[in-house]
């Protein structure tokens, strides 16, 4: 069988196993709704263009008036479901179910690509200091008031891309960036961003909660912006990161092999960390650090589909979304909500251990 047609096969077969998490996951809360009628509530809200209108008029120079045209939606199914369930289905649950498959889909790609350039079984999303990075500028945010434009997130977000890019230029040296140094740079920088965390926790007084609940990851109170921004931000990196998952496959070899392959084994190395550490930073940005799922999950879908990452990595993607949403469903099940960071652990230490004991987890 192909490379091509072995991708497209795993691909969709977990697309479809993603696409039952999420159904059976807005059935599941304090008002519990049939997979049946959550699907046809999915069903009612799917809508396809139709036509183009003239709506409206835009005034421009010289030529005055023009009719704006505007794309005609309509809903192929009408399906009668009730209203109530409707609203908890659209309004309430679907927006933190797309959230966790969009942030669990970008995690595990970024770890997927980290522990292939690593060549390391322990590299997850965050090895760089890209988690610690948010930490500090949500934790800031938080602990000092801060009003800046994009709000919590936006800090989030600038930090990590900002800490991956100190990382980066403490381990160059004449053009060249040894994987090696890379590593400890970041775990250097890493403890550095503790230390900076724990001092903003002694410093949070009131907001103590509120800067826990952020650091153990979370995905209440998820909206539709969210999951919007998500939704424009992850699709050019992630298909960037399969269009090089041929030259991550070379790059295992070792970098002398890759160059004479026709590699240009350092701006690959650039390309692909500084968009797995986009793709991280757009998710933690959004839901606190949420540990094991860059880590267990590509060591799962490697046991399952082999190492090339040109299998491997939408799979794992995919398989990432369907964990975190499925993980996230029990965190908000149970009398009292938990961070969905302590379910990804409580889930993925013993797995991991089990695969450790097991002699499964495997160099890339």
């Amino acid at each position: 069988m192909s490379v091509r047609t072995r991708a497209t096969t795993w691909s969709l077969g977990l697309a479809g196993l993603l696409f039952f998490v999420v159904v059976v996951s807005a059935g599941i809360g304090a008002v519990t709704i049939p997979p049946r009628t959550v699907a046809a509530i999915l069903a009612d809200a799917m809508s396809v263009p139709v036509g183009v209108s003239l709506g409206g008029a835009t005034v421009l120079p010289v030529v005055g008036s023009v009719p704006t045209p505007t794309l005609e939606f309509v809903s192929p199914f009408e399906f009668a479901v009730p209203r109530p369930a409707r609203i908890i289905v659209l309004s309430v649950r679907l927006p933190r179910i797309l959230l966790a498959a969009l942030v669990g889909f970008a995690l595990a790609a970024a770890g997927t690509v980290m522990q292939g350039f690593f060549r390391n079984p322990m590299a997850d999303p965050s090895i760089v200091g890209v988690s610690s990075g948010a930490a500090v500028g949500a934790v800031a945010t938080i602990v000092l008031s801060l009003s800046i434009p994009f709000g919590l997130e936006g800090a989030a977000f600038v930090s990590a891309v900002v800490t991956a890019f100190v990382v980066y230029l403490l381990a160059s040296e004449d053009g060249r960036t040894p994987v090696a140094t890379l590593l400890l740079a970041g775990v250097a920088i890493q403890t550095f961003l503790g230390a900076i965390i724990s001092f903003l926790l002694l410093q949070s007084g009131e907001s103590l909660r509120q800067v826990v609940f952020w650091l153990m990851g979370h995905l209440a109170g998820a909206t539709w912006s969210e999951v919007g921004m998500l939704s424009l931000v992850l699709p050019l990196p992630f298909l960037l990161l399969v269009v090089h998952a041929r030259d991550l496959n070379v790059l295992l070899l070792g970098e002398e092999d890759a160059h004479a392959l026709g590699i240009e084994v350092e701006r690959t190395k650039q390309l692909l960390l500084a968009t797995a550490s986009v793709v991280t930073a757009a998710a933690v940005s959004v839901s606190g650090v949420i540990g094991f799922v860059g880590l267990v999950v590509p060591h799962m879908l490697r046991l399952l589909v082999g190492p090339d990452h040109r299998v491997l990595l939408p799979a794992s993607a995919l398989a990432g979304a369907s964990f975190l949403v499925a993980t996230d469903t029990v965190a908000r099940s149970g009398g009292a909500e938990i961070p969905v960071g302590v379910v990804t652990a409580a889930v993925g230490a013993p797995f991991f251990l089990y695969l450790l004991r097991t002699r499964e987890v495997r160099s890339p």
